[in-house]
């Protein structure tokens, strides 16, 4: 009955991590759950795995629960952690605060699209547990010309984005943290 209880906490965690944990206007602790979405599937199999074989009475329902829930599962799983460890993931760079105001900031976060560099630019606003994260610009550094040289704030609620080739991007945040607009450059 315990591991049924986990197992179903597990899931509906992860659920929610999806839905409310999104790049654009999510809270950012949901987001870092989603995040390690391999992690929390493999921790699901075992505790659903571990609900069929504590909860079912009879053997022959624990084989034919138990049994395809491993088959189908653990092969998914492998391959998802196999791409999670190909993709790498994303690591900050700069927290910038933004002026004159104590519950906004720029964070940035380099990674790779396969070979090439990869930045991404995030305004956070609030904090705690209700702090939440939209996408103010993206960066493939595939081209050098495209490569984020520089960011940031230019007043409390603008930000001013700079490529390696010497175009500026501006972009305003409303009141409630969302940019008017989503950069993208070198895609």
């Amino acid at each position: 009955m315990a591991a049924a209880l986990v197992a179903g906490a597990l899931v509906a965690g992860t659920l929610a991590a999806c839905l409310w944990g999104g790049s654009d206007g999510g809270l950012v602790v949901l987001g870092k759950v989603r995040g390690h979405f391999v992690t929390m599937g493999w921790v699901t199999l075992v505790a659903l795995i571990g609900a069929v074989l504590l909860g079912a009475r009879k053997p022959a329902t624990r084989l034919a629960v138990g049994l395809p829930l491993a088959v189908i599962g653990v092969p998914v799983l492998s391959i998802a952690t196999l791409l999670a460890m190909l993709t790498g993931g994303d690591v900050r760079t700069r927290d910038l605060a933004s002026p004159g105001r104590d519950d906004r900031r720029l964070v940035i976060e380099q990674g790779l699209a396969g070979i090439d560099p990869v930045w991404t630019v995030y305004v956070h606003q609030g904090s705690g547990l209700l702090e939440r994260r939209w996408t103010v610009g993206s960066f493939n550094g595939d081209a050098p010309h495209y490569a984020l040289r520089e960011t940031v704030w230019t007043a409390p609620d603008r930000i001013r984005m700079t490529t390696g080739g010497g175009e500026v991007h501006e972009v305003t945040v409303a009141p409630g943290g969302r940019p008017d607009r989503t950069v993208s450059a070198g895609w």
